[in-house]
């Protein structure tokens, strides 16, 4: 089975195809690198009122995304980024659903280390899966502010203590 069928069957996107896979050397150390490319049909979607616009140009370099690691193996999305040429915010880079803003984590990858931060050490999660202590804070930082903008406290009405301290000491 091919990294691409892995990749098509748990994490696949609409307007986006895994065109090739190969092992190599990245930043010093041996990785998978998967080349993303749009669909033909697709339009890029704007990053500032995320509308679908039309293509401006392309980047001059593939940016990397850092994905989750397959046999501890490191993988790495590598896509040219569109610039989109919006009516209502200009030129801008297009955004991609993979990734948030210039984060070069993977979605995907931020929650697979902020749920491994919720069992280990963030030092010992970043050992695990040769990464940083930085990425592993950082990716729990999104998930806990995202936690906080999506919280729906409307059905709280009161809230109950189960305990009491009566004496000094405990």
């Amino acid at each position: 089975m091919r990294v691409r069928t892995i990749l098509n069957q748990c994490y696949k996107h609409k307007s986006f195809v895994y065109q090739k896979e190969s092992l190599t050397t990245y930043q010093g150390k041996q990785c998978i690198m998967v080349d993303i490319v749009a669909r033909k049909n697709s339009r890029p979607i704007c990053s500032g009122c995320n509308k679908p616009g039309s293509i401006y140009d392309h980047q001059r370099e593939a940016r990397h995304f850092e994905f989750v690691p397959l046999w501890n193996i490191a993988v790495f999305f590598c896509y040219v980024m569109r610039r989109v040429n919006c009516g209502r915010c200009g030129v801008k880079i297009e955004s991609v659903p993979w990734c948030e803003g210039k984060n070069q984590l993977t979605l995907a990858y931020q929650l697979f280390l902020a749920r491994w931060a919720r069992r280990l050490s963030w030092k010992e999660v970043a050992d695990t899966f040769s990464t940083t202590w930085d990425k592993v804070y950082r990716s729990v930082a999104y998930v806990v502010d995202y936690g906080l903008k999506n919280r729906v406290l409307s059905g709280i009405e009161s809230i109950g203590v189960d305990e009491i301290q009566y004496g000094k000491g405990h």
